[in-house]
């Protein structure tokens, strides 16, 4: 009989152990508000723990994953022993004197409700790139203690893109007037030149249809250049000639008024 209450005895002692949990899987259960798609400039969460041992006190604080049995770190505010920062926050219902309404106490069950800020960056840790998650773990004074470290993974939305507007094929496309080249928007969809050409239409070679028309223009100016010649103007000739006549008689008037005062003399 004493053996058969000996077995028995041991055979309920696992029991308790098993439903119940040992003292270093005494924390309970971890929830959070929001866990994926979280803004990457930064968002408030609100997290939920029950079932953690009230004599330990615990960090709730946002912080890179480093695994099972490994100290979650960095966190974001650090070990924010005033709370003063919104990322991280101290539960205890038995602080050091030093912490004295700097903590916040446990609810009934070892439970706890706080709001902490989640972000991107960690100091120079991205949250996009590496695992990070909202943890609690235990406080400064049981930095090695991992019997309360419970850790919900958390996604970051996509980051935002800014896309051009898809243009409106029954519009064209209006730009700034101070622009050189620039156009005005029409009904049909075809821009129509307002200002002078931009530098790179400038420099490049001009369509056969712009030399043809420039030739045009200038056809006036080649063919008074062409009328201005000697073989265009008979008058010019004829001008040139009586001058010739006139330049000749007087220069013979001059050598035979000379010829006669010589002969007198």
């Amino acid at each position: 009989m004493r053996v058969g209450s000996r077995v028995a005895a041991a055979a309920l002692a696992l029991l308790i152990v098993a439903v119940t949990g040992s003292p270093a899987s005494a924390a309970g259960r971890l929830t959070a508000s929001k866990t994926k798609k979280l803004d990457r400039s930064g968002e408030t969460v609100t997290v939920t723990g029950s079932g953690y041992d009230e004599t330990k006190g615990i960090y709730v604080a946002f912080c890179l994953d480093n695994g099972a049995g490994v100290l979650p770190s960095p966190c974001g505010g650090g070990a924010d022993m005033s709370g003063s920062s919104g990322a991280s926050v101290w539960i205890s219902s038995n602080p050091p004197s030093y912490a004295e309404g700097l903590t916040k106490p446990y609810g009934r069950n070892g439970s706890f409700r706080v709001s902490i800020r989640v972000s991107q960056m960690i100091g120079d840790v991205d949250c996009a790139v590496r695992a990070c998650a909202i943890v609690t773990r235990n406080d400064h004074t049981r930095t090695a203690d991992r019997s309360q470290d419970k850790r919900i993974p958390v996604r970051f939305a996509a980051p935002s893109t800014v896309t051009n507007p898809t243009p409106n094929p029954a519009v064209g496309v209006t730009r700034n007037p101070a622009q050189s080249g620039t156009t005005k928007a029409t009904t049909s969809g075809k821009a129509s030149p307002v200002g002078p050409p931009t530098g790179k239409l400038a420099t490049a070679a001009p369509s056969t249809a712009a030399t043809a028309a420039a030739l045009a223009a200038a056809e006036p100016a080649l063919n008074r250049t062409s009328s201005a010649t000697p073989l265009g103007h008979w008058w010019s000739i004829g001008g040139a000639f009586l001058v010739g006549i006139l330049v000749a008689g007087l220069v013979g008037r001059i050598r035979r008024s000379k010829t006669k005062q010589e002969t007198k003399a």
